[in-house]
């Protein structure tokens, strides 16, 4: 998975709307349209769904 702001690709992408496609707008109308500042955007591409699996994994671990 990579960290992008382009959904448009055959490989799995992760993006952070808060910052990147909704960043132009101010919070509260962010949050009236459900973009919160914890919401990820997981696109889903061409992977195994075990490879996706193992990369969240990895990346929920390096959070704890």
């Amino acid at each position: 998975m990579s960290l992008t702001a382009n959904l448009g690709d055959v490989k799995t992408t992760v993006c952070h709307p808060a910052t990147t496609t909704h960043g132009r707008l101010d919070q509260a109308d962010r949050e009236l349209m459900g973009i919160h500042d914890n919401v990820i955007r997981i696109a889903v591409g061409l992977e195994s769904v075990d490879d996706l699996k193992a990369d969240c994994e990895r990346g929920f671990q390096a959070l704890r």
